[in-house]
């Protein structure tokens, strides 16, 4: 493990963090601005991390605002997809903790970053009505439904939240498996571990015209569990 690669990583961080912030006071936060930096940071990780990435499914996304779902394993699996999902527009649900961490959250929010307070059900329903308008603008959309970092690489209960900004917006789901985050850095760890192997998996997209929440959620899970705890032969 190495502790200067970490700190590589958190220099990264501050690097997109400072320009946005700068935005702010300014006054104009580009979105455009903001994918260059998120995808910068996304490839900086990758290369400081010596990350052997392989990254299959990108030509199943359509050319639309999609809600983009996967499974959590790490703080890793924000900037591995940054740079591996091919929308050009992309923001991502995360929990109210990371919008608490100074600076950083405030930059998360000019660049409409949607900060998620499940304690709290008339915020989280706000959340979504967010994420929703900014479907209709364009916006693709992450989250990851499990709503927590894996501690073992198993798919946890899946919340319904972004399903239900699915069927409301009509946008369709892109399911997407990821593996091997969690060995580089897992729950509760403070230190990176470099030169792993991470697989990102982009499914085929799902129409949710006429589908039911149950149904989606059953197929998001299904593929979930076939591509990451089947593929890596972890015991049910």
């Amino acid at each position: 493990m190495s502790v200067i690669d970490s700190v590589r990583v958190l220099g990264a961080m501050a690097r997109i963090t400072a320009p946005t912030l700068v935005d702010v006071v300014r006054g104009s936060v580009a979105r455009s601005a903001i994918d260059e930096r998120a995808r910068w940071f996304g490839r900086r990780v990758i290369e400081l991390l010596d990350i052997e990435l392989i990254a299959t499914g990108a030509d199943h996304v359509p050319a639309r605002p999609v809600i983009y779902m996967s499974n959590h394993q790490s703080h890793l699996d924000i900037p591995i997809l940054y740079a591996t999902l091919p929308s050009p527009t992309i923001r991502m649900l995360g929990k109210a903790e990371l919008f608490r961490i100074p600076l950083w959250g405030r930059g998360l929010r000019a660049a409409e970053f949607i900060e998620v307070d499940r304690s709290n059900h008339v915020r989280a329903v706000e959340s979504i009505e967010q994420a929703a308008r900014l479907v209709r603008d364009g916006v693709s959309i992450y989250l990851a439904p499990e709503g927590t970092r894996s501690l073992d690489g198993r798919i946890g209960v899946l919340k319904k939240g972004g399903f239900h900004l699915a069927l409301g917006t009509g946008a369709p789901i892109v399911p997407v498996a990821i593996r091997g985050t969690i060995d580089i850095l897992p729950r509760g760890g403070r230190v990176m571990r470099s030169g792993q192997r991470v697989a990102v998996q982009i499914g085929e997209p799902i129409d949710v015209a006429g589908r039911d929440l149950a149904g989606l959620m059953a197929q998001v899970s299904e593929f979930l569990v076939s591509k990451v705890e089947n593929a890596a032969g972890i015991p049910r």
